[in-house]
């Protein structure tokens, strides 16, 4: 048994299992894919990295399985195995590549079932007789046990949200993790909050709102992860780069890969070295645009043609950022009290706002050089038929 010091988690236990897992060319590729892509931008302490966060899921998910004499010996030896492995599908920078590898390879970083069955990690599992295919699924949230690593409340999200605070520096990541896990429990086949966790379970979705608002959803963020994002799809879309290899790749090699590439993707690889990043001319909420606006979420490039068009330049020189409908799957997490089960939402009035103020933070993003934003964020108002724009300061502007 071995230990490393971890600045969130204090002092992590590694055993034969982890030590060997980790000393794979899988998991130490880790430790060159970036937690936050490019929110070092923002945040200039915001370098950890996938390994930093397996690591700690691991430690998380071995404290809550201690806790529950219910799950088998094997059984946690799985769970720890795939809490460690769980992330080992991430692409390069993160969640910054893995629309772009799901669109061209059909795989998400979920699915680790190729990566589980090259030779290094096989034999592995095979020694401590583990299934690879018991951890796919539960990885992929498949099993009863898998919802320790993917549900609504599960110990991934609280080590990242506590880990992003910490390397960010923003004050409202505090999570009761300790307290939550002692809370936990399987009940009905279903992993639950007991009552008594309910304060811990409010402090991990006031962490979120809040991460999302100051770090996940920052505007420096989305505009730089945009640019990157299209850099690579320019890459593949010009045989510069196999969307194949690309999953297997590191920071390293993609940010390589764009410094030797031509034309367009040379050209914001540059700007991004030099963080000299598009800048907003339009950035606007749901009140503004309605939520009409997310039919547009399949068409973007085509979207980015026609504003383009509208404005007289290059086309090259808008990128549309739509996210997602804002959620909070956290409050379905269920709340068991006086032996019966209730969504977190409706156990605490609290939570209930929560998801309101999650839609006032949600904003569309329309980005340009700056020498384009006055004709782009014209275009983009006349395009989305924007007729009057008021400027609200939020958290999130400043």
């Amino acid at each position: 048994m071995k230990v490393v010091l971890d600045p969130v988690h204090g002092y992590i236990e590694l055993d034969d299992l982890v030590q060997d897992l980790l000393s794979t060319p899988q998991m130490q590729r880790l430790r060159r894919v970036r937690q936050l892509g490019f929110s070092n931008l923002v945040y200039p302490g915001a370098n950890h990295s996938r390994f930093e966060h397996s690591l700690g899921t691991m430690h998380l998910a071995s404290m809550l399985t201690r806790s529950l004499d219910s799950i088998e010996e094997d059984k946690k030896t799985e769970i720890k195995a795939a809490a460690l492995l769980h992330d080992v599908g991430h692409g390069p920078f993160s969640h910054v590549t893995e629309n772009v590898i799901d669109k061209y390879t059909r795989r998400r970083h979920e699915d680790v079932k190729g990566i589980l069955g090259k030779e290094e990690i096989r034999e592995i599992l095979n020694k401590y007789g583990i299934s690879p295919g018991n951890l796919v699924k539960h990885i992929k949230g498949e099993t009863s046990l898998g919802q320790i690593l993917s549900s609504e409340i599960d110990v991934d999200r609280m080590d990242y949200l506590v880990r992003d605070a910490h390397y960010t520096g923003v004050a409202f990541g505090v999570v009761d993790y300790n307290r939550l896990i002692q809370q936990m429990n399987f009940y009905e086949d279903r992993l639950v909050v007991e009552y008594g966790g309910l304060k811990a379970a409010e402090s991990l979705l006031v962490s979120r709102l809040w991460m999302n608002t100051s770090v996940y959803y920052h505007h420096v963020t989305r505009i730089s992860e945009a640019m990157c994002s299209r850099s690579v799809e320019y890459m593949i879309e010009n045989n510069e780069l196999d969307p194949f290899r690309l999953r297997y790749m590191d920071d390293i090699d993609l940010v390589a890969s764009m410094r030797n590439a031509t034309g367009y993707a040379g050209e914001l690889a540059r700007m991004l070295d030099a963080r000299k990043l598009y800048k907003r001319a339009l950035y606007v909420g749901l009140a503004d645009v309605g939520k009409a606006v997310l039919r547009h979420r399949d068409r973007i490039r085509r979207v980015e043609k026609e504003i383009a068009e509208l404005a007289g330049v290059d086309s090259k020189y808008v990128l549309v950022d739509i996210p997602k409908t804002p959620e909070m799957l956290e409050m379905q997490a269920m709340i068991k009290t006086d032996h019966k089960m209730i969504p977190l939402n409706e156990a605490s009035h609290f939570v209930s706002i929560l998801q309101e103020a999650q839609m006032d933070n949600w904003r569309m993003g329309v980005y340009s050089p700056k020498e384009y934003c006055e004709v782009v964020g014209k275009a983009a108002r006349d395009y989305f038929d924007i007729k009057k724009l008021l400027k609200q300061f939020k958290l999130s502007d400043l």
